[in-house]
């Protein structure tokens, strides 16, 4: 299946260009995704975690030099999208595969999660975390260019399942309780594929039978867009303010429609 889902985008002339429908003045991309090994660059990303993650969502933890980072930053693939217009760095998430788990001792989200099924899965595995978007590109355009080179890296890698948080921030107005809902009926794994957080936040809040007006945040509807299921109740995580939901991407579960957009032929050399 793996191969099938890989053929579909054979077919596509290569070289590969991730594109965003936002262009800028001289008609190129107007942002560009790619893995860095830059340290300044992964300075910036650390940097606009920690603002995101302090400055906006609340999340309260120990962060010498305004910077975000932990001990898994230096067994991560660092992804970032930049703007080419001014430069600037506006979305990120880091990719820690499977295979350097004998470094780390784990996936980060084991430290939320009890989470056997990860044993079960029959391919290869990634984690995916650390999501951000600059509070001024949050309008899809961004995530749009993300998510793209994650799908290519998982199709270039043979990387059959992607996992991760998708989070939700308790600071910022979201009715919790209708977004649980929603998911439960959508877009819950079976239970073979469930996991049991750690920590849990009960009740959640909102109002679970509200109909209209109901938000998700920007991250979590584009993992669902993009096929993921979710793996059952979310963890609740103190210290970021949040309540963070498992999911699991496969790679045969990605949308033709999503491939075919994102992966389309190039019109200019792809920064890798």
């Amino acid at each position: 299946m793996l191969a099938h889902a890989a053929g579909r985008i054979k077919a596509l002339r290569p070289p590969f260009l991730v594109r965003s429908r936002e262009r800028d003045l001289e008609g190129g991309a107007r942002f560009s995704a790619y893995f860095t090994r830059s340290r300044r660059e992964i300075l910036k990303v650390q940097r606009l975690r920690y603002r995101i993650f302090s400055e906006e969502y609340g999340a309260s933890f120990h962060a010498p030099f305004g910077l975000d980072r932990d001990r898994f930053d230096r067994h991560c693939l660092h992804l970032v999208v930049r703007d080419n217009q001014t430069g600037e760095l506006v979305g990120y998430t880091r990719v820690l595969p499977g295979e350097r788990l004998t470094r780390t001792g784990g996936f980060y989200s084991a430290g939320e999660f009890h989470m056997p099924l990860v044993e079960r899965l029959d391919g290869r595995v990634a984690e995916i975390g650390r999501t951000c978007i600059h509070p001024e590109h949050r309008g899809g355009a961004v995530i749009t260019v993300l998510w793209a080179r994650l799908a290519r890296y998982m199709l270039e890698n043979d990387v059959r399942y992607l996992i991760g948080c998708a989070s939700v921030a308790l600071g910022e107005g979201y009715n919790v309780a209708a977004i649980d809902r929603r998911i439960r009926e959508a877009h819950l794994a079976p239970s073979a594929l469930r996991v049991t957080p750690r920590c849990r936040l009960e009740p959640v809040p909102g109002d679970a039978l509200a109909e209209r007006g109901v938000k998700m945040p920007p991250l979590l509807k584009a993992y669902l867009r993009m096929g993921a299921r979710v793996c059952g109740e979310p963890c609740w995580d103190p210290d970021f303010n949040c309540l963070d939901y498992f999911i699991l991407m496969e790679v045969d579960r990605l949308p033709a429609r999503y491939v075919q957009h994102f992966l389309q032929p190039a019109e200019a050399v792809a920064m890798v």
